[in-house]
């Protein structure tokens, strides 16, 4: 005879393995809120999360956007926070506080968070020309005492090679941005094509907080 009036157990846990999972699910995105990130041409994290970031347990991603797998696998919540790559007290010191073959990591900052970010491989490029616009979403409105933007010399290869400083040549310093939800500033790197990196740091006004941002480009 069949019971009324009580739960079995079996559905209990279910139901509570299912709430875990869809907080887990809810709460990921909602961390990625409080800071800001380059979002043209997208860096590595962003572009894993605009990709994937609704769909990451689709197996497609392992041949599709093998390099967002692989960071998927190594830490999801690099994707979900890709607006919080940052590091305080730096002041200005960056190539001391970043080592080579950890640039796009921050220096392995967060923990070690973001270090997925620093696996040399063809990551998904952005095309541009040698005169190109970078677009900063700053949700938190920080402004910018300065930006420095590096772009790997010509002969560099992403795919295989660990990105060091001597890698980069600095084609753009800005001065002050005021606090706004969207920066853009124009910058040129004449003399490349086919595959680089745009390696832009972003020191925040708020406070000392510097931003290590590594995005893929195609130069056409």
């Amino acid at each position: 005879m069949r019971r009324h009036g009580r739960t079995p157990r079996g559905v209990l846990r279910a139901l509570a393995v299912l709430t875990a999972v869809l907080v887990t699910m809810v709460t990921w995105p909602q961390t990625a809120g409080a800071h800001g990130s380059v979002i043209n041409p997208a860096s590595r994290n962003y572009g894993c999360w605009e990709r994937w970031g609704n769909d990451h347990l689709n197996p497609r991603m392992q041949q599709e956007d093998p390099m967002c797998w692989q960071a998927f696998q190594d830490n999801p919540n690099a994707m979900w926070n890709w607006n919080g790559l940052y590091r305080d007290n730096v002041g200005g010191n960056h190539q001391a506080a970043v080592p080579d073959g950890q640039l796009c990591s921050g220096g392995l900052t967060e923990g070690g968070r973001y270090r997925s970010l620093d696996t040399p491989g063809p990551w998904k490029m952005t095309n541009v020309s040698t005169n190109f616009t970078v677009h900063l979403y700053d949700q938190a409105r920080h402004g910018a005492d300065y930006f420095l933007v590096y772009v790997t010399r010509q002969g560099y290869d992403a795919t295989t090679q660990p990105l060091r400083w001597s890698d980069l040549e600095l084609v753009k310093t800005t001065g002050r941005y005021a606090p706004a939800e969207n920066i853009t500033f124009d910058v040129s790197a004449p003399g490349r094509s086919g595959r680089h990196v745009v390696f832009t740091i972003w020191q925040a006004s708020h406070m000392d907080q510097a931003y290590y941002i590594c995005s893929d480009v195609n130069f056409v």
